[in-house]
């Protein structure tokens, strides 16, 4: 029987008066919008109806207390991310690459030689 070894998890996310106001949700909805240039495409990317996206931009943007989107352009033609947006996109995603490299990091080095942590993942007995 092979045995594997534990792994670190985590979630990030920023709260404002005990609400979430950005996390993981957000930034791959705003990445998603970056991307297909729309909030319907980034909604069908995530496998979110377009009224779920349309409803956290609005519930994002109400805690956060600004825009984070911005039409371009006429009626069809999509949204982009507003300077915010891009900003808090941005910040979120550096704050969450290096939070879980120094995590990673710590992990092994305080976990690495407790059985089921070492490589190889059995424990002696």
């Amino acid at each position: 029987m092979e045995h594997s070894t534990p792994q670190l998890k985590m979630k990030l996310w920023i709260e404002k008066d005990g609400k979430n106001a950005f996390g993981m949700g957000s930034a791959a909805l705003l990445r998603g919008v970056n991307q297909t240039g729309s909030l319907a495409g980034a909604a069908k990317a995530l496998g979110m109806s377009y009224r779920a996206a349309w409803g956290r931009i609005r519930k994002i943007e109400e805690r956060l207390g600004t825009d984070v989107l911005v039409k371009r352009g006429g009626n069809k033609s999509g949204y982009e991310l507003s300077a915010d947006g891009r900003a808090y996109l941005e910040a979120y995603e550096q704050l969450a690459r290096s939070l879980e490299e120094e995590a990673q990091r710590r992990f092994g080095e305080l976990f690495g030689g407790l059985p089921a942590c070492r490589r190889g993942g059995t424990a002696e007995r």
